[in-house]
């Protein structure tokens, strides 16, 4: 899953795919280097100034429309809006990556109105709001009863179980140690028995773990990203796509889900 974001502060690309034509370069230049998904936001979840709900729909619809008009490639709306997800679905995604864990009420419902996926992330601060420091008991175990809780309220809203992810949220609302104890555990989530996104590209706890800045964690990204795809991850949102499409096509063919792309090697 490509990361495309149409916002002036985000957290890694500091707004270099705020215009609309590079946002759209982006997407369609990401499935070139062999992304099966493009997510396009418009809000970062992070602290920061309010968004309005005009301002947030005028930079994701073009952004969905253009890229459906040119690409086959799944689209993925991040957005913790009900309306944005409506009106996005309506111009061509088919995934909705609600990074709240349904903050927005209504959101369930409008995503089981449709024929769309919904990605349900633990997270425990209100989005664009200053968190509090995380204390947990036992992150893993709290977690995973979250998403527990959160596929439910889904399903009671009348999202089949079929169009459902669970994405245990790396870095949201947790702390370094938080997150490492998260992916050395996280077979316990994907237990769940749903497909499981993460979402770890150059976050902070590989630059806090390597001693890294952002522009320089693609190694730490990749090794994490390995790690959890041997605990059963099975969807990986990342900047940089052609490095993690490689690594993730070899840690699939070394668990034997995928085959080499040709052998020869002492065949002939």
């Amino acid at each position: 899953m490509a990361i495309v974001n149409r916002t002036p502060d985000s957290f890694f690309d500091q707004g270099s795919t705020f215009a609309l034509d590079r946002a759209v370069a982006a997407a369609l230049r990401a499935v070139e280097d062999g992304a099966d998904w493009v997510d396009v936001g418009g809000v970062p979840f992070g602290r920061g100034p309010a968004v309005s709900l005009d301002e947030e729909l005028d930079r994701i619809l073009p952004l969905v429309s253009a890229i459906a008009a040119q690409s086959e490639v799944v689209i993925s709306v991040d957005t913790t809006s009900a309306e944005v997800a409506r009106q996005s679905i309506e111009a061509g995604a088919s995934v909705i990556n609600d990074t709240s864990g349904l903050w927005d009420p209504d959101m369930a419902s409008v995503v089981a109105a449709s024929t769309a996926t919904l990605v349900l992330t633990h997270s425990l601060a209100p989005p664009r709001s200053e968190p509090p420091r995380p204390e947990y008991a036992d992150v893993v175990g709290e977690v995973a009863e979250f998403l527990r809780d959160r596929i439910a309220r889904a399903v009671a809203a009348g999202v089949p179980l079929e169009r459902l992810i669970v994405d245990p949220g790396h870095d949201l609302n947790k702390n370094t140690f938080h997150t490492l104890e998260l992916t050395r555990r996280l077979e316990e989530v994907t237990s769940i028995g749903l497909p499981m996104l993460v979402a770890l590209s150059n976050k902070d706890f590989i630059g806090e773990t390597l001693d890294r800045p952002k522009n320089d964690r693609l190694e730490g990204s990749l090794a994490a990203a390995v790690v959890c795809i041997m605990k059963g991850a099975r969807i990986l949102r990342v900047h940089d796509v052609p490095a993690s499409v490689a690594a993730v096509r070899m840690t699939e063919a070394i668990l034997g889900l995928r085959q080499p792309a040709y052998a020869k090697h002492n065949l002939e």
